[in-house]
């Protein structure tokens, strides 16, 4: 049986100077009681990205998503607003959705046929006053629609905050738009898009939702597991970016834009030319991965599904209606397989280190005073959601 550690034991071995620090224990990896507790006191306590708009391909569309064993519903009205709910009949609790589908504006309960509008509003009770009656003086239908779930959109993602009691989606993302200029504004934000093809991709890794987030932050690891990315991107033209609240993450000052038959993808007008061959890879806390680049911005999400499972979803943007087009078709492709080339290498690391978690022989290691400082910021991070949970 593993030790367990109170937040309190977590947060003190952790908040230490990364050269003295010990990481986030075994127990936190391994077992099925705190992926739970990741949930609710983690993940649950910030902004999770859970689905991607583009999921949901047109209007009166539902998308069920499962968040860590919760059911939750994103839905996408006549008039394109998108809503998340949790995914369960006020009536008796029967789960609804159980797959993505167009709805004629509705979704029905398989259980006795009631039906919300996609704003969540409880429209149809049949036979709730007895046969034949669909409406009783005594119930109240506008107090029992669906329960909406906080949730914002954010460059063609949909994010959650399952506690509600954190900052607005805003705020919570300013300390990292702050930082690159390109994000700033809307209109700056709207100038990527993505397409059905040459913009997606999923890859299942069998290690816990954390470990991926380690590895992103970090570029220690380039020339052992991406040798052929450090040779064009090598780990000392990496730097590590400033931490803000609720992210850390790193950069490259050795970006190339791909080039296929002397083509390369349209990039961002007011990009500066002194970052001309700048890319930034932030990690918005919990599991959002984002990589910014002077022609496509890529967003990863990770989703839990055990403590020792996790599928990654990844889309690419691109700069603006031209580079969705036949004329870039090429390079869409040829970019999307280099990104997923390089996440692929990834996976034999965090699935072995998932598989070391299980050693007592491991009890936590210890940290590069130089190289690992940003996943030393998110052990911290993790032991002081952990804590605040606690003391709640």
């Amino acid at each position: 049986m593993a030790a367990t550690h109170t937040a309190t034991e977590i947060l003190r071995r952790v908040d230490q100077p990364v050269a003295q620090a010990s990481g986030l224990p075994n127990e936190r990896y391994i077992s099925d009681e705190t992926f739970i507790a990741d949930r609710d006191n983690v993940i649950g306590t910030g902004w999770a990205c859970i689905a991607f708009i583009d999921d949901l391909p047109e209007a009166n569309y539902a998308l069920p998503v499962d968040f860590m064993g919760l059911p939750l519903l994103v839905t996408r009205d006549k008039s394109d607003t998108i809503r998340v709910f949790h995914n369960v009949c006020s009536h008796r609790g029967m789960h609804l959705a159980d797959a993505p589908c167009k709805t004629n504006g509705m979704v029905r309960c398989p259980y006795h046929s009631w039906t919300y509008a996609l704003d969540g509003t409880l429209r149809g009770t049949p036979h709730i006053g007895g046969v034949g009656k669909h409406d009783h003086p005594e119930f109240e239908r506008e107090k029992h629609g669906l329960k909406a779930v906080r949730s914002s959109t954010w460059l063609g993602a949909v994010f959650v905050n399952l506690s509600n009691d954190a900052a607005e989606f805003e705020d919570y993302i300013a300390p990292l738009t702050k930082q690159f200029n390109e994000l700033t504004t809307p209109e700056q934000r709207d100038r990527f898009k993505s397409a059905p093809q040459g913009c997606r991709t999923t890859l299942e890794v069998n290690s816990n939702w954390k470990l991926a987030v380690e590895n992103y932050l970090e570029s220690y690891h380039l020339p052992s597991v991406h040798p052929e990315l450090n040779r064009v991107s090598p780990i000392d033209a990496h730097f590590e970016l400033d931490y803000f609240d609720n992210g850390a993450g790193q950069g490259s000052l050795n970006y190339t834009r791909l080039s296929v038959d002397d083509q390369m993808l349209p990039m961002v007008d007011d990009w500066p030319e002194e970052h001309a061959t700048r890319a930034l890879y932030p990690v918005l806390y919990p599991n959002t991965l984002i990589g910014i680049h002077s022609d496509q911005l890529f967003i990863m999400y990770l989703q839990p599904i055990g403590p020792d499972k996790t599928v990654e979803h990844v889309r690419v943007s691109y700069v603006g209606d031209e580079a969705l087009s036949d004329q870039y078709k090429k390079l869409r492709d040829e970019t999307l397989t280099s990104w997923t080339s390089v996440f692929s290498e990834d996976v034999f690391a965090v699935e072995r280190m998932q598989k070391g978690r299980s050693s007592p022989g491991y009890k936590g290691g210890a940290f590069s005073p130089v190289m690992d400082n940003p996943t030393h910021h998110f052990h911290q991070w993790v032991a002081k959601q952990l804590v605040n949970s606690d003391s709640a």
